[in-house]
């Protein structure tokens, strides 16, 4: 496994919360063999490691919530398809080696020496399954504009992991519409519900377009910043949604968006259009998701170095 990186064995990529288990390059090679990956997966696993333990992520908080969430890591860059990852058909399902092995050697690498133990330290109610494995390549072949990574200042040559404090996708059935603004009304009717932590904790929730909805979407003259942007303009939840203990909670975490508002107030489910992310991913069908975050966690890109 060690053949895959030209770091030294016993170099300390990430200290790993709840635990602070130092995680080496030999100790992310161990949990990577238990994964079932090949060698050259072990450069994307050790540079999810490094964005994991950026304090911006906020691991510590991600490993030991009641909330359902895992990282969610997005490879972008040439080495996606290199390793024969799986951006288009069932991208997000089972069947594609190098997607499940390096989502799950994190979750081990997590586990191992993040010391994030079921029922333990890791406090998840319920979990969702991609606390086994949460790995996806984006579709950028089909995608019409430019991919994430780009969006965050990387060369389309630069292969590159981003990692997110993730629920599970929520479906996006919209079979009918022809229009970009009639994506944006189920997209943002999928977003807009009370029960996800964005809305009052702020974080960065993921639209996951299928490249048929981004095709629509594009064809009328739409970036992906005006996506965003109409997204974050509809979906939005009346205060009359929540129930009123809740509303006095939520008050004070977030005062100017629910202390003393009338409770036909719209909450959106972001606190500004530019925290809602957006790749496509998938194949054909005419499907997307909504990827809400664990809110008090902001995203990571690094560079995936050999």
């Amino acid at each position: 496994m060690l053949t895959g990186t030209r770091r030294r064995r016993d170099e300390v990529v990430a200290v790993l919360a709840p635990r602070l288990g130092q995680a080496t390059v030999e100790r992310a090679a161990v949990n990577a063999v238990l994964a079932g990956a090949l060698p050259e997966y072990l450069p994307v696993v050790l540079a999810v490691l490094e964005a994991l333990a950026d304090p911006v992520f906020n691991l510590q908080a991600v490993q030991t919530t009641t909330h359902p969430c895992s990282p969610l890591i997005i490879v972008n860059g040439p080495m996606a398809a290199r390793l024969g990852m799986n951006a288009t058909g069932n991208a997000l399902g089972q069947g594609t080696r190098a997607n499940a092995a390096i989502g799950r050697a994190v979750r081990l690498a997590l586990l191992n020496l993040g010391g994030a133990r079921p029922g333990r330290e890791d406090r998840a109610t319920q979990g969702h399954p991609g606390k086994y494995s949460y790995c996806v390549a984006e579709n950028e072949a089909e995608s019409p504009w430019p991919s994430l990574s780009v969006e965050r200042g990387f060369s389309d040559q630069d292969s590159t992991v981003t990692v997110c404090g993730s629920e599970g996708p929520h479906n996006v059935n919209d079979h009918a519409s022809i229009t970009a603004e009639g994506i944006v009304a189920t997209v943002a009717s999928t977003a807009a519900i009370a029960g996800h932590n964005n809305i009052y904790l702020g974080g960065e929730p993921l639209v996951a377009l299928g490249p048929e909805h981004a095709a629509t979407v594009a064809a009328a003259g739409w970036s992906k910043d005006d996506f965003k942007r109409a997204v974050w303009e509809r979906a939005r939840v009346p205060l009359s949604a929540f129930a009123p203990e809740n509303i006095e909670r939520f008050s004070g975490i977030h005062p100017e968006g629910f202390r003393d508002k009338p409770l036909d107030t719209l909450a959106p489910i972001a606190r500004d259009w530019r925290d809602i992310m957006v790749i496509v991913v998938g194949g054909a069908g005419k499907h997307s998701a909504v990827i809400p975050t664990f809110g008090m966690t902001r995203s990571v890109t690094r560079l995936i170095a050999s």
